[in-house]
């Protein structure tokens, strides 16, 4: 009897390591999901639904930390509404997101990190009586003789959690910018993005 308890106890604890990412191990995750993002200290901001969508890579590096880096398209910006004109201003970044990921619990882990952004697409569209156009943001506020500063590399803090079943990966993050997004007139604006993404992990 004492045999069996011994024989069912070691695989017991071989079937939980095997559902850990081993230790020195590598993963690959593709993912895609949405942004809900805005711009801060504008009062005519309202949220912006763009895609997110790359990939990130995973070194496990003890049980219950992970070290890992990415690369994703992401649509950020906001929209805003002002005397009957719909806007949205349309800011769109390949963001780097470099994460500590803490293993708290079986498939739970909480992240933090730094997120270099480099911007790849800087425009307005505004929309009224049926009519639209799109025109570069800059362009738009030299014609109405204002100067504007729009930073090419932005930088934020994600902090997020994730859940991990069978390989699926559901990630939810809050992006809180760091530097500036664009200023003028001596006021400046950051993002302010929250994301959810539905990844799959390879093992590499």
């Amino acid at each position: 009897m004492k045999k069996n308890i011994i024989v069912l106890t070691a695989l017991l604890f071989s079937v939980c390591a095997n559902a850990q990412n081993a230790i020195g191990s590598w993963s690959l995750q593709p993912k895609v999901g949405i942004n809900l993002a805005t711009m801060t200290n504008d009062d005519n901001a309202k949220t912006r639904i763009g895609l997110v969508a790359g990939a990130e890579l995973e070194y496990q590096a003890s049980p219950l930390l992970s070290i890992s880096a990415g690369a994703l398209y992401s649509q950020q910006g906001c929209d805003a509404k002002f005397e009957g004109v719909d806007g949205t201003i349309m800011m769109d970044y390949v963001n780097v997101p470099i994460l500590a990921n803490f293993h708290v619990a079986q498939g739970l882990a909480f992240k933090v990190g730094i997120q270099p952004g480099f911007l790849t697409n800087d425009k307005i569209k505004v929309s009224a009586n049926g009519y639209s156009a799109e025109m570069d943001l800059k362009e738009v506020y030299r014609q109405a003789g204002l100067d504007v500063d729009i930073p090419s590399v932005y930088f934020a803090i994600p902090l997020g959690v994730s859940y991990e079943y069978n390989r699926l990966v559901f990630d939810a993050r809050y992006n809180l910018g760091l530097s500036k997004a664009m200023s003028t007139m001596g006021e400046s604006t950051k993002h302010s993005v929250f994301q959810i993404t539905l990844g799959y992990k390879f093992g590499l």
